[in-house]
This record gives structure tokens, C-alpha cells and sequence, in this order.
């Protein structure tokens, strides 16, 4: 109640929070573009979305320990990622493709604790975090303060997403994921290659949440375990934002930063994530009357 009180009293403290949620959401974001695109062509809910936010994190600090600045790292990252994607993708996730979905989430949860261990027994358990040096803006003299580099990670969520929209509708490649999503058989009729183009798909979410994860290692920390609350969050997002609308998903990324940022300051640190997984329960609660109503409509 003490840090409800000083809300009310303190109007600065409100825009505080309310920018850092924001900015916070846009990272959300990143990883979230990527569950979205491979649950809605592949129809596979990827577990494993967090564990690629941390490989990411960790291919920016080692690029950052080589010498390289970590915002420059971020597109090695997403390359590096593209290409462990790709395998992973030809390795696992090519036998559960169009498969029940029971089984691409144990599929994908056994690859999660596959990454986390791995990530463990090279790099491990030590947190670690590659310094961007870009500093800290002052706003209202000194009471409202905004690092830069989450003003970068809100600038790269926004360009994320207008590439991935022109991506998905100039070209080729992107119209065959289009139409693949849409009906992958008849997609196979026209010639489409839906293997490849799920390759492709997969690929590309490992390569978006590489750049996040770069961008995770600049503002806070990454370490092995870092890998299930992106899941979850990404999950969460792209249940409120539906698998089709890019502009959902990150309206629903900020939403959800803000949020938490809030709750954070209100319940305390030690609650967040309980509120995140009360926060889930309520959705997947929400959602499950809200298709029975529509399922009565349709009757």
C-alpha cells in the first residue's frame, strides 16, 4: 500500500514506470514476432522461443569480449542464429511439423532443456552483461531517467516489424509462408516447397530472437537459465494479439511491459513473476470462454 501511496503522490514516478514498461515491452516484442510467425505457419507453440533469446545473448557478449560493440553484434547474432535455427530446424523440428500439438511442445520442451544445459556446461552458470556505453537521458530535471539503449531496443522492435510485414508481402518467399500458413496443402498443389518454406519460417524466428537476445544481454543480463520467461511472455503476447497482426503483437508486448512494470513496483520485485503466471492463468482462462462464446454463436 506504501508504494500505491507513493504513486498518487509522486505523478513523475507514473511516467517513470510507464516509459520503462514500454520500452521493456518492445524486447517482449522481438521474441514474440517469432512465436507468432511459427505458430501460425507451422502451427507449433516453440517452447524453446526463450532458450534462442539466450543463445542470442550469448552471441553478442562473446562478439563483445572479441572486441566488437554489442549493437553491432546484434545482426551477427541474428545471422548466427539464422544458421542454428535452420539446423535445429532439420535436426527436431522437421519430424513434429503438422504433427498434434501435444507433441511439438514436448518436442520443443525437451529441446528448451536441451539449450539450457548445453548453455550451462560451455558458458556457465555466471551471469553476464555487454556494456553498450550508450548512458542514460534526464528528463523533468533528473526525476525521470531513460537508458538508451532501451530507446534502441523500442526503435529495433518497431524496424522488426516493418520488415517482417514487407518481408511477408514483397517477397517470394514471404508470399510462400503466406500461403503456407494459409493451407499448406494446397500451398504443395502450386508447387510451393512447404518444407523448405517451414525451414525458412523457423530459421528466420531464431534470427529475430537473436537480435532480441543481443539486445537482452545490453540492457540487463543473460545466463542459461534465462530462457522461460521470454517463453512465457511470448506466449502470453501472442495469445492476447491473435497469429496473424504484427501491430497486435506489439501493442500487446507494451501493454504487457507495462503491466508488469507496475505490478513490479507495486507488489514488489519478488512478486513480478507471480504476477506473470497469475497473468497467464487469467488469459488462457479468458480465452477459453471467450471461443466457447463464439463457438455458441455459431451454432
Amino acid at each position: 500500500m506504501d508504494n500505491l501511496r507513493l504513486l498518487i503522490e509522486a505523478p513523475a514516478l507514473n511516467l517513470q514506470l510507464l516509459l520503462d514498461g514500454l520500452l521493456i515491452g518492445a524486447i517482449f516484442a522481438l521474441s514474440a514476432f517469432g512465436m507468432a510467425l511459427v505458430w501460425g505457419v507451422m502451427g507449433i507453440i516453440n517452447v524453446a522461443q526463450g532458450e534462442l533469446v539466450m543463445l542470442g545473448g550469448y552471441a553478442a557478449y562473446y562478439l563483445y569480449r572479441a572486441g566488437l560493440h554489442p549493437l553491432f553484434a546484434a545482426p551477427l547474432a541474428a545471422a548466427a542464429l539464422f544458421v542454428g535455427g535452420w539446423l535445429l530446424y532439420r535436426a527436431v523440428i522437421f519430424r513434429v511439423v503438422e504433427r498434434d500439438l501435444f507433441i511439438s511442445i514436448l518436442a520443443t520442451f525437451g529441446l528448451s532443456i536441451l539449450l539450457q544445459q548445453l548453455a550451462n556446461t560451455l558458458f556457465g552458470a555466471d551471469v553476464r552483461t555487454a556494456e553498450s556505453g550508450f548512458g542514460t537521458l534526464f528528463l523533468l530535471g533528473g526525476r525521470v531517467t531513460v537508458t538508451v539503449i532501451k530507446l534502441v531496443s523500442f526503435a529495433a522492435a518497431l524496424v522488426t516489424g516493418l520488415f517482417l510485414i514487407l518481408f511477408l508481402k514483397r517477397t517470394r518467399m514471404g508470399q510462400a509462408i503466406r500461403a503456407t500458413a494459409q493451407n499448406a496443402r494446397a500451398a504443395r498443389v502450386m508447387g510451393v516447397d512447404t518444407d523448405g518454406v517451414y525451414a525458412w519460417t523457423f530459421a528466420l524466428n531464431a534470427a529475430i530472437c537473436g537480435a532480441s537476445g543481443a539486445l537482452v544481454a545490453m540492457t540487463w543480463v543473460v545466463h542459461p537459465y534465462l530462457g522461460l520467461p521470454y517463453t512465457l511472455r511470448s506466449f502470453m503476447i501472442v495469445i492476447i494479439a491473435g497469429i496473424g497482426n504484427v501491430g497486435a503483437v506489439l501493442a500487446a508486448a507494451l501493454g504487457l511491459g507495462m503491466a508488469e512494470n507496475f505490478a513490479g513496483f507495486v507488489l514488489g520485485a519478488e512478486y513480478q513473476a507471480a504476477f506473470v503466471f497469475t497473468l497467464l492463468v487469467a488469459i488462457l482462462v479468458w480465452r477459453r470462454f471467450w471461443l466457447a462464446r463464439e463457438r455458441r454463436y455459431l451454432r
